[in-house]
């Protein structure tokens, strides 16, 4: 044989050993019947089809929900609406402002969960302004009590192990990215299905042959030595003559050098750079904007929060008066505002910013009119990675003032983005919708190999958001991701590739 069965790692020769030829090999069997854990599986199969001593029989897509933090409470304490239900049933009649402080819940939950099941005819509000429970659980709670009995035990479920009204429920419930704030994070799954080649049988053969197991000691500890634990057992052969890796001579990382020539190129055009700290308030990351702190529109910012300390000392004045003002009841802005009493604690609350947008909004109070400023921000979020998405990431924001600016300035500047920064020859725009603007428009460009994707988002900021900052003319404003930009000009297909460890893919050349 080629290779020498003896140098196999511990986890290919288990595998080998296990198996017969014609029987399937999957993930699932080999954490069951070898106690192999998930990324061990990979590794062996990574392994041994390197080799050639396994075949792709199959591949099998399953969609699956796995429990988030939020679902394992749930599963554990109840959802809001079980436990509103049973606390109504117990205690009678309540307000809504007790049943929050006797529930420990925050006013949105329990307003959503009231909200739900007043429309299913479960809870009713009197004159009074009293909930009363005025029916059992409705059919939509029993069947996502089930769901999360089902998921509790593996910390997720299949798609196909849930009934149709299961099904349904569970959809409601759970989200493919930013899942924090639902029970269930929805994913797609792609298992492959192996069996053994005739090389890989072959290498059975030689494995049962040399009485090679998989238990063979790896290495020679000290205890080992001073205990004679070593006496009697087989050791893993090990390839000498394998030569020593290459010596790679420094250079530019070619993402920090894209960084840099984007930074050159708008400063060159007049744009001015601004910056801000890593760690912002909810007031700036979100208030600023005019998103309403209770409303959905904050699930596609999932943050990370700071521990310590949980909170800034103070918010800006005027900014704060005005800002909560501009939520209440429109301000002096021609808005009616969201209608609801804003919360000046949670908007004191330190977060990791999760969009650059919150430097567009710091700038708003100092900017220069007419003006164009721009800034180069790193952002946290909470999402699935993959080729097109990062939990940290960077994106180029900015905003041009002025009382000429209108629309044709603003697709003219996304006209540049697209096509001279990140190289896109195919390019469109959708309308989008931002809390923060109006109109909003979204940038699409196509890649040669992951077809069409987002780039960013843009418009002109609404007034809740600029006059609340002091300017009265209109603002431009776009936040896009830089780290795409970047896919499309240094000629890659992954994001993970521009913070990759490789220093193979790190000396990448910059397409020019």
């Amino acid at each position: 044989m080629d290779v020498d069965v003896k140098s196999l790692h511990p986890l290919e020769v288990k595998t080998l050993r296990h198996v017969k030829p014609g029987e399937e090999i999957t993930t699932k069997r080999l954490v069951d019947e070898l106690s192999f854990k998930i990324g061990q599986c990979n590794q062996a199969f990574s392994w041994l089809a390197g080799k050639g001593f396994v075949d792709e029989a199959r591949r099998v897509q399953t969609v699956v929900y796995e429990l988030t933090e939020l679902g394992k409470s749930y599963a554990e304490q109840g959802t809001p609406e079980e436990r509103m239900l049973e606390l109504l049933t117990q205690s009678g009649p309540l307000t809504m402002q007790e049943l929050t402080g006797k529930l420990g819940l925050e006013n949105r939950d329990t307003g959503s969960a009231y909200g739900q099941l007043s429309k299913e005819g479960v809870l009713s509000m009197d004159d009074e302004k009293r909930v009363s429970a005025v029916g059992e659980a409705s059919a939509r709670m029993k069947a996502v009590r089930r769901v999360l009995d089902k998921a509790a035990g593996q910390g997720e479920i299949e798609h196909q192990a849930l009934d149709d009204a299961e099904q349904k429920a569970i959809e409601k419930i759970s989200k493919k990215r930013g899942a924090s704030g639902v029970p269930f994070k929805l994913s797609d799954r792609e298992e492959i299905v192996y069996t053994l080649s005739e090389a890989g049988a072959a290498a059975r053969d030689e494995l049962f042959k040399k009485g090679v197991t998989g238990e063979e000691i790896g290495e020679l500890t000290s205890e080992m030595l001073s205990t004679g634990s070593w006496k009697g057992k087989s050791f893993r052969e090990y390839n000498i003559k394998t030569p020593p890796n290459r010596v790679l001579l420094g250079r530019r990382n070619p993402y920090g050098e894209y960084l840099h020539w984007v930074k050159d190129k708008l400063t060159s055009l007049g744009f001015e750079e601004f910056d801000g700290p890593l760690v912002e308030t909810e007031f700036w990351n979100g208030d600023a904007l005019f998103m309403p702190q209770f409303h959905s529109a904050r699930d596609i910012h999932d943050v990370y929060y700071i521990d310590k300390p949980s909170h800034a000392r103070e918010i800006e004045q005027p900014y704060l008066d005005q800002v909560a003002a501009a939520h209440e009841n429109g301000w002096q802005t021609g808005s009616r505002g969201w209608g609801y009493t804003f919360d000046r604690d949670f908007t004191r609350r330190q977060i990791l910013r999760s969009q650059g947008t919150v430097l567009s909004a710091k700038q708003l109070p100092e900017a220069k009119v007419p003006g164009k400023y721009f800034g180069v921000a790193r952002c946290f979020r909470y999402d699935q990675v993959d080729a097109t998405h990062g939990a940290d990431f960077y994106q180029t924001e900015g905003i041009v003032l002025g009382e000429d600016v209108n629309l044709r300035t603003l697709l003219g500047l996304l006209k540049m983005f697209a096509e001279e920064i990140a190289g896109a020859e195919d390019v469109k725009y959708v309308p989008g919708y931002f809390p923060f603007t109006e109109p909003s428009i979204e940038v699409h460009i196509k890649h040669p190999e992951l077809g069409w994707f987002e780039l960013g988002g843009s418009g002109i900021f609404r007034p809740e958001v600029s006059k609340a900052m002091g300017v009265d003319v209109p603002v431009l404003a776009w936040g896009l991701g830089i780290d795409r930009m970047a896919l499309m000009h240094l000629g890659l297909n992954d994001l993970r590739e521009l913070f990759s460890p490789n220093i193979e893919n790190v000396r990448l050349r910059r397409n020019q």
